[in-house]
């Protein structure tokens, strides 16, 4: 029976006085039925737990983050989320309101020693390299394909993009779907060897079902490309794809053999990251979110747009200080450069995770 179904079942009988953090007490409803219960104390009591199992808050983290540490960061989250969800606090937020975004590499997922899209990248240039013999001589491919990934990474944004329109585009939409689920599905972590599905964060993991499960809508919003990330991120993360936000090249509407396609086009369209963020969220969400998680400067303005406005609101940035268990950097990164969002965290009321000290596993097979 569910819950929902229970509580219609008993309602003759009982009905809440108060409310606790955790418990809601119960009284007999109709106190003429009390004498049937003088015969039946068994009974009574097993109604009584039943009332009291059945009214425990689901906001309460005793055992909904086991791969937190108990602390200072576990606490205040847990408190957030006490706060915006309990009727009778003046923080409360109704649900449709619960809105909580979230980067995706650094955040949900390793993002060393490469953006796992750049990865992706790098591995289509080498399948593409027999069709494309001028990459033999032309920067950045000469670099890549030479295998000077540290030049490629020094030719900055500019270097990068150029990979990623010569990999990403010229194809449907329907195609690159399935060019990546098929290399997401098999492509391992070069220093782990793990699957990158399986370089996911289990606290955040964790952390997700608990907001969804005290009605948060999540969302990710990340630089990387919002096409790249919907085929896998509803079965690794619960996060369908119409709740992902990233970046995104052109596309283009065409009839091909007779049937509509979406052709995409080697030209950037919009950028998620750092100003984008805010803007991304407007345009797809609509709704300022009450809480947002990042772990990078590019994510400085989507923590500031979310907790600058009234009310309840939580910002928090995921800091790699676990060199054993993962890696530990911040502002000396090219990959996840954290300064400006960490110096501002302590003013900013943002939570900061020390993931060395905070989290008891890293990844879900730990």
């Amino acid at each position: 029976m569910s819950q929902s179904a229970a509580r219609r079942s008993w309602r003759g009988w009982f009905t809440p006085t108060s409310v606790h953090p955790r418990v809601t007490s119960c009284v007999l409803a109709h106190p003429s039925r009390a004498g049937r219960f003088g015969k039946h104390a068994m009974r009574l009591a097993f109604y009584a737990l039943l009332c009291a199992f059945l009214s425990i808050r689901p906001s309460f983290a005793d055992d909904a983050l086991p791969s937190w540490n108990d602390g200072p960061t576990k606490q205040a989250i847990v408190s957030f989320v006490q706060r915006v969800t309990t009727k009778s606090s003046p923080d409360y937020v109704p649900p449709p309101e619960r809105i909580a975004t979230f980067d995706n590499d650094g955040t949900l997922w390793a993002e060393q020693p490469m953006y796992v899209q750049l990865a992706f990248a790098l591995d289509r240039v080498k399948a593409l390299a027999p069709q494309h013999h001028e990459w033999n001589d032309q920067e950045p491919f000469a670099s890549l394909l030479n295998g000077n990934l540290k030049s490629v990474i020094a030719g900055g944004e500019h270097a990068i993009a150029e990979i990623v329109m010569a990999t990403h585009a010229g194809m449907t939409s329907n195609e690159f779907e399935k060019i990546v689920t098929d290399w997401i599905t098999t492509a391992r972590h070069p220093k782990t060897g793990r699957l990158y599905t399986e370089m996911v964060y289990q606290p955040m993991l964790e952390l997700l079902a608990y907001l969804r499960a005290n009605d948060f809508k999540t969302f990710i919003v990340s630089g990387g490309g919002i096409e790249f990330m919907r085929p896998w991120t509803e079965k690794i993360y619960g996060i369908p794809p119409e709740q992902v936000i990233g970046s995104s090249i052109k596309l283009k509407f065409e009839i091909q053999n007779g049937k509509p396609a979406l052709v995409r086009l080697a030209d950037i369209d919009f950028i998620d990251d750092g100003v984008g963020k805010p803007v991304g969220i407007q345009k797809h969400i609509g709704r300022r979110p009450i809480a947002a998680f990042g772990n990078s400067d590019g994510d400085l303005e989507m923590l500031q747009w979310t907790t600058s406005e009234q009310g309840a609101r939580f910002g928090l940035i995921v800091h790699h200080t676990d060199a054993v268990r993962e890696w530990a950097y911040d502002h000396n990164s090219s990959f996840g450069h954290l300064e400006k969002a960490l110096d501002m965290a302590t003013s900013q009321g943002w939570i900061v995770i020390d993931m060395k000290n905070d989290w008891k596993t890293i990844y879900p097979q730990d």
